[in-house]
């Protein structure tokens, strides 16, 4: 049986994956109970190792690193999941705390710390690049009040939907709530998408929050 903190490390990109390894590996507190490249064998390294620690990706062959987040933020309760990535915008870092994420580094940030850092989160904290927090703060910060080309620009059922997703109800939910059936619900989500030219529910709620049209 592993001795201390176990840690999984899902990254395709071979020569991080191999600096990570090495770095937790070499931990007295740590053991490194498996790697993965890809998302399938990264799903697979969780249910069978049941780790405290996830270190993932975003960008993962055969899936989004935001697909592991979620099944051990749904499966796993008792695994911390840090992403540890070269996506730094606010689409990626907010999909991922929405999934589950509860850590959130660039991989320009210095490898030399990282055992630091994967101790901070199994004790509770939340460490997050300076960059990244900086975004936090600025979107936690008061909101751009709504431009009259903005108000103009979707109409209240649509805006009404992107707040609700915003909120993290689904489609059904959304649905009963507004008293109308999903079809409907998907036409305003499709109108919405083609007005502020996005392709995605996340994108569009970004969006949506910068012209003052979304508020959580």
């Amino acid at each position: 049986m592993a001795q201390g903190l176990s840690v999984v490390i899902v990254e395709d990109d071979e020569r991080f994956r191999g600096a990570f390894a090495s770095v937790v590996a070499g931990a007295p507190d740590m053991a490194l109970v498996g790697t993965a490249a890809d998302l399938p064998q990264g799903l697979q390294l969780l249910r069978e190792r049941r780790p405290d620690v996830v270190l993932v990706d975003l960008g993962l062959p055969s899936g989004s690193g935001i697909e592991l987040i979620r099944f051990a933020h749904e499966h796993l309760p008792e695994t911390d999941v840090m992403v540890v990535t070269v996506f730094g915008d606010e689409p990626h870092v907010m999909a991922s705390l929405e999934a589950g994420a509860t850590g959130y580094l660039l991989k320009d940030s210095c490898a030399e710390d990282l055992t630091d850092q994967i101790r901070t989160l199994h004790a509770g904290g939340s460490p997050i690049s300076p960059v990244i927090a900086r975004q936090l703060l600025v979107r936690l910060g008061p909101l751009p009040q709504p431009s009259p080309s903005g108000e103009a620009l979707l109409s209240p059922q649509e805006r009404q939907v992107l707040t609700y997703s915003a909120k993290g109800f689904n489609f059904e939910e959304i649905a009963r709530m507004m008293g109308v059936s999903r079809h409907t619900v998907m036409t305003y989500v499709k109108r919405s998408y083609r007005k502020l030219q996005v392709h995605s529910k996340t994108e569009a709620i970004y969006e949506a929050r910068k012209l003052g049209l979304v508020r959580d």
